[in-house]
């Protein structure tokens, strides 16, 4: 079948303002976008600048704005997609070329919720242990893969870029929740900041938005009530 694409392009070598470039392509039915744009790239523009990594739908560098919803290019098939396909970088982040936008900010937010286990006791002999019920706690957010769909899915990011978005939240209640962790006051203190959790409006475009399903309003909830309530 022959498809369109539609992507929006912006060089700061060259441009003034992003505008809209078409590309006609052959391909299956069962292609997935990442391919298509692979054809674009190899074949027809070599200009066109688009992040892409393991093409599994794991390291989530793929991210894009796909007719108007945040989709990993890797695992969007063309059938699914239609004839005529609208391709934009994520919204809320400054477009460094074409598709491919600047990350630093998100994980800066990232770093700042300090997502790593914080035991506070000293090495045991063998592994921490956690019992089934312990480890289902968190394991929801446990498939985050950083690719930012999404915050920028998020209206209350557009709205304020210093809110430390769904991403962050999620890596925060991964850890906060771990009962092997001994660090939740300290995340709770940074969650509950002026753009921590409560900048949440419960719009659900991020659980819409997430590539791993993860059902990252609730998590968001989850940890809004351990501040309310100052149990974890």
């Amino acid at each position: 079948m022959q498809i369109t694409l539609k992507i929006k392009r912006f060089d700061p070598a060259r441009d003034k303002e992003a505008h809209f470039e078409s590309y006609t392509v052959e391909a299956e039915p069962t292609d997935r976008l990442l391919d298509v744009l692979n054809t674009v790239k190899w074949h027809q523009d070599g200009t066109l600048a688009y992040r892409r990594s393991c093409g599994h739908g794991i390291c989530g560098s793929d991210a894009m704005l796909l007719n108007g919803r945040n989709r990993l290019a890797c695992r969007e098939l063309i059938k699914n997609l239609g004839g005529r396909i609208t391709i934009e970088p994520l919204r809320g982040f400054k477009v460094i070329k074409d598709l491919v936008v600047d990350m630093d900010a998100f994980f800066a937010k990232y770093r700042g919720i300090k997502p790593y286990l914080q035991s506070g006791d000293p090495d045991p002999d063998k592994e921490r242990r956690q019992s089934i019920l312990q480890r289902e706690r968190f394991d929801d957010t446990t498939k985050c893969i950083l690719c930012a769909c999404c915050t920028t899915a998020c209206p209350s990011y557009w709205a304020n870029p210093d809110y430390l978005g769904p991403a962050a939240i999620v890596q925060g209640h991964r850890f906060l929740f771990d009962s092997r962790d001994a660090a939740k006051e300290e995340r709770l203190a940074i969650l509950n900041g002026g753009d921590g959790v409560w900048r949440c409006r419960t719009i659900f475009n991020c659980v819409d938005a997430c590539p791993r399903d993860i059902d990252v309003t609730r998590a968001i909830g989850e940890v809004k009530k351990a501040l309310l309530t100052g149990k974890v």
